[in-house]
């Protein structure tokens, strides 16, 4: 759930038998959140009940296994398209995030990310308002297993704060002491 919430995800694909939280209640609980996210419940649990329950848990879709891998793929096609451009760009305040090359664009200036970078600013994009935490980002971006510490995001942090600068951007990246990061949009620029 924690991810989640975090936006990251353009689809989600539940399984109802899951360890300790079932499909259904993670379902349930995305769209208590009013999280937009399309879900895709992909399970065995064929019965109508289950598909009933399924799609009133807050799945956009129930595709039952076994399954011909081009039903699935044309069920995250569907599910994706719904999405519109959200799916190709991230847009906040007089600035794009393309998704397809990476980069920052504003107007006709466009600045290439690093893949960190994208990555981090991606993160930051979907979470909205929410902080991100430098331990969130060190996770989701580096990895569990990373020797990376903090300082590497604030290093990366910086990066980003001069390329939004270089084009003008009238987005900024906030800190806030003890909770980590997040977008803002200044009016005044």
């Amino acid at each position: 759930m924690q991810y989640a919430e975090l936006g990251i995800y353009d689809l989600l694909i539940l399984d109802v038998m899951m360890p300790k939280l079932d499909g259904y209640q993670l379902a349930e609980r995305v769209r208590a959140k009013r999280l937009g996210t399309p879900i895709l419940m992909l399970t065995a649990r064929s019965q109508l009940e289950d598909r009933i329950t399924g799609l009133n848990a807050g799945a956009d879709y129930y595709l039952t296994k076994p399954f011909d891998t081009r039903e699935l793929l044309a069920c995250v096609h569907a599910l994706l398209r719904r999405q519109g451009s959200q799916v190709d760009e991230l847009t906040l305040g007089n600035t794009v995030l393309d998704l397809d090359c990476a980069c920052l664009v504003r107007e006709e200036k466009r600045v290439r990310l690093s893949a960190k970078e994208f990555k981090i600013l991606r993160l930051l994009f979907q979470a909205g308002e929410r902080n991100l935490s430098k331990e969130g980002i060190l996770t989701l971006v580096w990895g569990y297993d990373s020797d990376a510490v903090e300082n590497h995001v604030e290093v990366y942090i910086g990066f980003l704060r001069k390329k939004l600068s270089s084009i003008g951007s009238n987005v900024r990246i906030e800190t806030i002491r003890r909770l980590g990061y997040h977008l803002e949009v200044r009016e005044d620029d």
